[in-house]
């Protein structure tokens, strides 16, 4: 969940920092107080799209900070972590993004400098902001589909992982296809090429390792002069009167004389004998190769010819000799597969058909399993949507398949399969079905919304979910069934919330307050956890408006009970 969150300098907000907790929070204050402006301080923290219109007036730069700690998605927020090289201790997530003056956006994740992009990630996951004015996963159909396949679980993953498989084996096929029976001047062309690039690579009869080689050659070539006089120095140092070896003889001569009269000098006078013989070998080694060495100038100048070829086919080729014989043995099997090509197109040919068979049946048991899924998915929100009083309204899931274009019968299929998945609605007797963006009136859109909310909260399995004022253009019963819904989903996922309902007020776990006062001549804002007490008087505003009443006083009391009431029913 959202732990804590801290603003600065962001629009009218000075310095804020906010704790919330588990279940239903919700956020309530007079318009302009700031309400909307928190949220749009969550939604930059998730990535959104900045603007140096955030920065206060006068300020170098907004920042906001949010401190999450997951109780979903643990596995695959660490996956994504770790790919990022992001340090992640005891599953805590901080977010952090600033906005400059000057129109920068500077985001960190766990102190971590990263790209907006990367910042997405983590907030999509982390934070779910559902309102009335901006376009939502929900209402857009390519998401249908897979929210779907959310709902349906593990049941699908399966199928699924074959079915991606195949289809990403048959893109492999088709890409190949496409290339081999592109434009025939440009394949004479490519042959062309690679029969050059093969010709000169042949003739430069290179051997593997040959440049390694080579270079360990010249450079015992370009320095015989030290290399020789080494093997000297060290071979006159052992071998001579009082040189190293005799010294040695004479040493183990002294340990053998007396060592029938100790085992210990016995033991040593046999290691020492031992490596007598090892540095005597040794010594003859150094000599035998110091006599073999030989200085040769034009060896050198061969080298150095050679090797500058090399160097001219690694610019084109490869970064050493091993990579440029691989590249050769890759351009032969293209040239024979451009040499040869219809045959290459018909073996292609064959193994699209028998794999697009294998992939399409694939994809119908896909289509099987969401069938399925759909028509539970349809009984639960026509319940949820009862219980919003929208009980004349009709959901359906429509599917759709496309049919490859010059391709006669066959399917078209893409990533999820062959299925085009749209939520359809009609909210009135009557009505025909729509599409959900196609929905009128915002009272009906916000309980559409939430009833689906309620069912994929679960399932999308985001830390916090966030509703801005989508309670808007509802009352009476309806306003006390949105609260009822509302505080489901808190049971399920960490709930924020700003409502003008005193019914989704008095429904809430924390109650916060948010107002605006002046400091210093400019306009700031704050943010208050409301008592019992404060609570009520709060809910009493929110009734009657500015006016507080003893009546408004006593209904906020019974709201409250009437709350708590329901909250101990569906524990």
């Amino acid at each position: 969940m959202l732990t804590e969150l801290s603003i600065q300098d962001f629009a009218i907000i000075d310095e804020i920092s906010i704790t919330f907790d588990e279940g239903l929070t919700v956020l309530t204050g007079e318009t302009g107080a700031g309400k909307s402006i928190i949220i749009d301080a969550i939604q930059l923290l998730a990535g959104g799209r900045g603007s140096v219109e955030y920065v206060r007036h006068g300020a170098n730069k907004a920042q906001i900070e949010g401190l999450f700690t997951p109780d979903t998605n643990r596995k695959e927020l660490s996956e994504i972590a770790e790919t990022y090289g992001i340090d992640v201790q005891d599953g805590m997530i901080v977010l952090n993004r600033a906005i400059t003056s000057g129109g920068k956006s500077i985001c960190r994740v766990n102190g971590k400098l990263v790209t907006l992009a990367i910042l997405k990630e983590f907030g999509k996951r982390l934070i779910d902001i559902h309102s009335q004015h901006e376009t939502q996963s929900l209402m857009d159909s390519d998401n249908h589909i897979r929210l779907l396949d959310l709902y349906s679980g593990k049941q699908i993953e399966k199928a699924k992982g074959e079915y991606t498989r195949l289809y990403e084996k048959l893109l492999s096929l088709q890409k190949r296809y496409d290339e081999l029976s592109a434009n025939e001047q440009e394949m004479t062309q490519r042959l062309d090429l690679l029969q050059f690039q093969q010709n000169e690579i042949e003739q430069a009869n290179l051997t593997p390792d040959e440049d390694i080689r080579l270079e360990e050659e010249r450079s015992q070539l370009a320095n015989f002069e030290r290399v020789y006089t080494a093997l000297q120095d060290a071979y006159n140092a052992l071998y001579g009167e009082q040189k190293g070896i005799e010294w040695l003889g004479m040493a183990n001569q002294a340990l053998q004389g007396s060592s029938e009269y100790d085992s210990f000098i016995a033991e040593k006078a046999e290691d020492l004998s031992h490596h007598y013989f090892l540095v005597e070998e040794l010594m003859y080694d150094l000599r035998n190769y110091a006599d073999s060495l030989q200085y040769d100038p034009e060896r050198l100048n061969e080298i150095e010819s050679r090797l500058h070829e090399i160097d001219r086919l690694k610019k084109k080729y490869g970064t050493s000799v091993n990579e440029i014989l691989e590249y050769l043995g890759k351009i032969e099997e293209e040239i024979e597969q451009l040499t040869d090509k219809d045959t290459h197109l018909g073996k292609l040919e064959e193994q699209i058909t028998e794999t697009y068979k294998d992939a399409y049946l694939e994809a119908k048991e896909l289509h099987d399993l969401r069938q399925d899924a759909a028509n539970s998915l349809t009984d639960s929100i026509h319940g949820e949507l009862a219980d919003l009083y929208l009980e004349k309204a009709s959901f359906t899931i429509s599917f759709d398949t496309k049919t490859e274009t010059g391709a006669g019968e066959n399917v078209k299929l893409h990533r999820n399969g062959f299925d085009y998945v749209q939520f359809l609605i009609s909210a009135n007797p009557g009505e025909p079905l729509k599409q959900l963006n196609k929905v009128a009136s915002g009272g009906e859109l916000s309980r559409i919304m939430l009833a689906l909310k309620k069912l994929f909260a679960r399932h999308q399995g985001v830390t916090s979910v966030i509703f801005d004022e989508v309670d808007t253009g509802v009352s009476g019963r309806v306003a006390q069934a949105i609260a009822e819904k509302i505080h489901q989903i808190s049971r399920q996922s960490q709930v924020l919330c700003i409502t003008h309902l005193p019914q989704v007020a008095a429904m809430s776990d924390t109650h916060k307050l948010i107002k605006k006062f002046e400091k210093n001549d400019r306009t700031a804002t704050t943010v208050e956890e409301l008592s019992e007490d404060e609570t009520i008087v709060e809910l009493s505003r929110m009734i009657t408006g500015t006016k507080l009443t003893e009546t408004a006083k006593d209904h906020a009391r019974e709201m409250l009970e009437l709350a708590s009431n329901y909250k101990q029913v569906v524990q």
